[in-house]
């Protein structure tokens, strides 16, 4: 199936966001954190077959991401508890932080590994970078952990999305400057000297 530029950018925001939009819609309509699990399971099962249909293929990380939200939202649902609902954000960002941390103790670079083709940089930027979203992770997790404690549910439901995408978003643009500085640029040939 052939898409538009438009429709191919709806479709790849739809399977990375179909089950926190569920989620919080369904949240917003039955003002219940178990109920609205139905509509965060929903949408990761649909966000995940529809992937599949438009593009053959289920990229890893919305896969990973919507199997871990049908886990939890089951968990969740099965024994009537929403605690399972708000610790997954928890253990997916210790879950993440710990990966790029443990990579990193264990003298492996599991980000440039992820990301290396798309972006070049020194051995030492990518080693800055991981360290960084390593601490970030951790950081989110423990955030998590005090807004869903302290909070009432409609608070946490908004962090949970958007106000977990826009924190990732900001994160990563605050990295910029460091890819910026140890980005590699293609030099132009030389230019030969006029004889």
């Amino acid at each position: 199936m052939t898409l538009s530029p438009g429709a191919k950018k709806f479709v790849t925001g739809f399977v990375d966001y179909g089950w926190p939009v569920g989620f919080v819609i369904a949240y917003f309509i039955t003002h219940d954190t178990v109920q609205a699990t139905w509509g965060m399971v929903a949408g990761a099962a649909l966000a995940l077959v529809i992937g599949f249909v438009v593009e053959k293929r289920i990229a890893p990380m919305p896969l990973v991401a919507g199997l871990i939200a049908v886990l939890f939202g089951c968990l969740t649902l099965f024994f009537h508890d929403d605690r399972f609902i708000k610790v997954k954000p928890t253990v997916t960002s210790v879950a993440f932080g710990l990966f790029l941390i443990g990579g990193m103790v264990l003298r492996k670079n599991p980000l440039k590994i992820l990301l290396g083709k798309a972006f070049q940089m020194p051995d030492e930027g990518w080693r800055k970078l991981t360290w960084r979203y390593g601490i970030f992770f951790l950081c989110v997790a423990g955030l998590n952990e005090f807004i869903w404690r302290t909070q009432p549910d409609a608070t946490w439901v908004l962090f949970r999305f958007p106000g977990l995408s826009i924190i990732h978003v900001l994160f990563g643009f605050s990295q910029v400057p460091l890819m910026m500085k140890y980005a590699k640029i293609d030099e132009p040939p030389p230019v030969p000297p006029i004889e």
